[in-house]
């Protein structure tokens, strides 16, 4: 037996990451702590960070300085490109550590071979007779022929050539995404021995003999376009070693499952189910997936992410809710989520301290989604059970497009948990149908949210390479002084615009939530003048984007650069309330909330925060109140630099997806018991210059999000004095005083809202012939079936035709419609007996709406929906005629 398969000599996972760690410290890398499992602001690229590069891509680009040559990291990792097969493999995880060591522009090839070959061999104890290498064999696409670098690298080495193996793009060539940095690989494996495979077997083909533990890439390059390369400004080294891969070598395990990261977890699912791991295949699929789904949900929200409709918070609620199905599937008792969850912080927490600081908050999101995803869970498990038997009554091959997106859409359900459990009876679904409504959903939403500016990223790379030139950091030092006489040390035009590099600048660069300063630049010297346009951040550094308007601006001119001081305090104003804000949330619903977004300009604030629930009118007056307390308190706003461990340690607030380095700028308000937070933006100096702060707004920005927008100073005291004006002359109309206006409008509106339901009462009487439309009601297997439109009514006068008919046809299944202009108002009503047989209302007019370009929905007796395009409503009456006809088994 091999000494890395000596279970008396194995390593626990703990021991690996201290022994990569301390190696490559002694080889004089610097250790940088894991970043986010959310990317940095920069990188809008990718939802997660899916690499241990993956932080590091603005160094490996040439856009920031690294703050050492060498460094090492165990980064926190999270892809779900295997989502589907967790549990089905070996090796096959989402959450996992991926050790890495990276040179920008210092070592190359013949070092980074030579540090993996000493650490695998003297670090880990590999037999050296055991190790084989793959290099990158070349690509005609690319334009690059065999790495003949490497392959010379592990020569020298000893590694014998036939243990060298060449391998295709698809294997030994590495990139993130279709552009981006990349470069040729070359990949160490353990050759686990014959018993394993086959005498002709090799490493990067499918087969268990060979397992491979590090990839070491070369990133010389930068993809942009796809296939198009160009040199990096560097060549730099980038390795990942899978942590969890390299437990299962060196403690000897047939499966990830079996190590010391998850074998408790197992135990766990073993514990609460009652059941034996390694007995059955539904079994064992069902406890790996959740101790991997547990570990990566309990880490993404440490991290900050919470269970939503939209991106990363529907990527986390896909996994959950995966997860809670197989719990259910295992019948594991209620709130077994939180004991996964203490499993892994016990498991994870020594090296994660993150973990315990947000222990409550996980706990908060665990057991609420897990509350109400198992209230829909029945629901819809129901329905997928009547679909599942419908489709095998009719020898249909699976279930409709219409009905999984009616699962997705109603009941929550992932499509590919769908797909997973209509599989288990043999059937399938309509993926492309069901894409298809996805697809006119989301076109839908962003019809209605608009589009980004285009040619903002052009803009980028054009202040990127002015950056490049100009050979130099802009010093910021809009913290101190709004005014500043300066150089102009590199300057290119840009589409009417200039963009300059300031030796000195006052400007603040967009970030952090906060717009850019706006100002203007003059020379000292001569007669030109320009207008700040925009200030772009790249990192710590900055480039400004100016519109002239006299003159000319040329590298080298001396200028005054100075800020609109009135737009800058607004500004201010704005972002200590945020603040403020943020802490009074905290303060009156609890630790949960975190910032999720925000905007701050000089016109008002928005902030967007973690909350699963609409905030009631008292919640909102006193968050109101407590920020209006601060500000009359007059409390002193302090920016201190500090270590980020320090920061830490009083409890400061971190945007979560923003980089932090070692030493951090902490916003502190009053004494800091209330307010502590890392930011780099500017603020006012005494809470007292804000004046005033009023909400305007509290709406949903997605689901477990929240969104308030609010003024401060001059604006909310117009706002305020606006509402002043409108009382008083509201009350002038009414001739009441001004405390007696609520009163007065509430009993007009009571006295509007029965005229109206007699108007309607009477409109309908006499536009509507009930008696013709009950009649045209046809026989559906002892029900009653109306699908008709009715011309010239709006939806509340539909509602009443509908209850009109149904005390006239019984136990009926009615679906109403009439249109207008750009409109289409849908009613459906069901009697309980027919809900009984699996008609309902909010499914057959939900489904109905998607056809008219709407939505709605209600309950299983009487739901309304509306939409935006009438040449739909005959496909809307088929699909609503076909629901019903569905459910009662025609």
């Amino acid at each position: 037996m091999s000494a890395y398969t000596d279970s008396s000599m194995a390593m626990s996972s703990d021991d690996i990451r201290r022994t990569y760690i301390e190696y490559f410290e002694q080889q004089d890398h610097r250790r940088l702590p894991s970043a986010s499992l959310v990317p940095a602001e920069h990188d809008p690229s990718a939802l997660f960070t899916v690499a241990g590069m993956h932080p590091l891509k603005p160094y490996f680009l040439g856009r920031e300085r690294p703050p050492y040559p060498r460094v090492t990291t165990c980064q926190k990792t999270f892809r779900t490109v295997d989502i589907d097969i967790i549990g089905t493999t070996s090796r096959h995880i989402t959450f996992f550590e991926m050790l890495g060591n990276f040179s920008f522009g210092d070592y190359f090839k013949r070092e980074a071979a030579r540090f993996a070959w000493e650490l695998s061999t003297e670090g880990f104890g590999f037999p050296a007779d055991e190790i084989w290498i793959t290099v990158f064999a070349g690509d005609d696409e690319l334009g690059l022929g065999a790495d003949e670098e490497a392959i010379e690298a592990w020569l020298e080495i000893g590694i014998p050539r036939e243990r060298i193996v060449e391998c295709p793009r698809s294997e030994n060539f590495w990139q993130a995404g279709p552009t981006g940095p990349c470069g040729p690989c070359s990949e160490l494996y353990l050759d686990r021995g014959i018993e394993f495979g086959n005498a002709d077997d090799l490493p990067g083909g499918d087969n268990e003999r060979f397992l491979e533990y590090w990839n070491l890439v070369f990133m010389q390059f930068d993809q942009n376009p796809a296939n198009t390369l160009s040199p990096l400004p560097a060549k730099n080294i980038d390795t990942g070693l899978g942590l969890n891969r390299l437990a299962v070598i060196q403690q000897g395990t047939p499966s990830i499952f079996e190590t010391d990261q998850f074998a408790p977890l197992i135990a766990l699912g073993e514990e609460l189910s009652g059941r034996r791991y390694g007995q059955e295949h539904p079994t064992d699929r069902a406890l790996r997936l959740l101790a991997d789904h547990s570990r990566a949900m309990t880490f993404l929200i440490a991290d900050g992410i919470v269970p939503s409709n939209e991106d990363r918070g529907y990527v986390l609620r896909r996994i959950m809710r995966r997860a809670i199905q197989h719990g259910r599937s295992l019948e594991l008792p209620p709130g077994f989520l939180l004991s996964y969850q203490d499993v892994v912080i016990d498991l994870m927490g020594g090296e994660y301290p993150e973990l315990h600081r947000e222990r409550d908050v996980v706990r908060k999101w665990l057991e609420s989604e897990e509350e109400s995803f198992g209230r829909t869970l029945e629901q819809g498990l129901k329905r997928l059970d009547e679909l599942i038997e419908r489709a095998r009554q009719a020898g249909n091959e699976g279930i409709a497009a219409a009905e999984a997106f009616l699962l997705h859409d109603t009941y929550g359900f992932p499509i590919d948990l769908t797909i997973e459990l209509v599989a288990e009876h043999g059937l399938g679904v309509d993926e492309e149908g069901f894409e298809a409504l996805m697809e006119g959903q989301r076109e839908r939403a962003r019809a209605s949210a608009g589009r980004f500016g285009a040619g903002a990223e052009e803009v980028r790379e054009h202040a990127l390479a002015l950056t490049r030139e100009a050979g130099f950091a802009t010093d910021f030092v809009g913290y101190e002084t709004t005014d500043q006489e300066t150089t102009i040390g590199a300057a290119a035009t840009e589409n009417g615009r200039v963009l300059i590099k300031l030796v000195e600048s006052p400007f603040y660069a967009t970030g952090g939530g906060q717009v850019a300063d706006s100002g203007y630049v003059e020379c000292l010297h001569g007669d030109c003048r320009a207008r700040v346009e925009d200030v772009l951040r790249l990192g710590d550094d900055q480039v400004v984007a100016v519109v002239p308007e006299k003159g000319t601006i040329e590298p080298g001119e001396r200028v005054r650069a100075y800020v609109d001081r009135a737009a800058r305090h607004a500004t201010e104003c704005n972002h200590t309330a945020t603040h403020l804000l943020h802490a009074a949330l905290r303060r009156r619903l609890g630790t949960h909330v975190r910032q999720a977004g925000s905007y701050v300009g000089p016109d008002k604030l928005r902030f967007d925060f973690t909350h699963g629930t609409a905030l009631t009118a008292e919640e909102l007056r006193e968050i109101e109140d407590q920020v209006n307390r601060w500000v009359l308190e007059a409390q002193p706003v302090r920016a201190l630099t500090t270590t980020l461990e320090e920061a830490r340690g009083l409890g400061a607030m971190a945007l979560f997806g923003e980089k932090y380095g070692d030493v951090v700028r902490m916003v502190e308000v009053g004494d800091g018991s209330f307010s502590r937070e890392l930011c780099g933006g500017t603020h006012v100096h005494n809470t007292a210059e804000i004046g005033l702060f009023k909400v305007l707004s509290e709406s949903s920005s997605a689901a477990n999000m929240r969104r308030i927008e609010a003024l401060t100073g001059p604006e909310a005291v117009d706002l305020m004095r606006g509402h002043d004006r409108e009382l008083a002359d509201a009350a002038k109309t009414l001739r009441v005083p001004p405390e007696r206006v609520a009163d007065e409008v509430a009993e007009l509106r009571s006295r509007l809202r029965e005229l109206e339901r007699a108007a309607r009462r009477g409109a309908t009487e006499g536009a509507v012939d009930v008696e013709q439309l009950a009649a045209a009601a046809i026989e559906r297997d002892g029900a009653r079936v109306l699908v008709s439109e009715v011309p010239s009514l709006d939806g509340k006068a539909l509602l009443d035709v509908a209850d009109r008919l149904k005390n006239k046809l019984g136990d009926a299944a009615i679906v109403l419609a009439s249109t207008g202009e750009n409109r289409v108002d849908l009613v459906a009503s069901v009697a309980p007996a027919l809900v009984e047989r699996g008609v309902r209302a909010g499914e057959i007019v939900k489904l109905a709406a998607a056809e008219v370009g709407g939505g709605g929905g209600g309950r299983d007796t009487l739901a309304r929906a509306g939409g935006r395009d009438p040449a739909g409503l005959p496909r809307a009456f088929e699909v609503a005629q076909a629901a019903i006809d569905s459910a009662l088994g025609e």
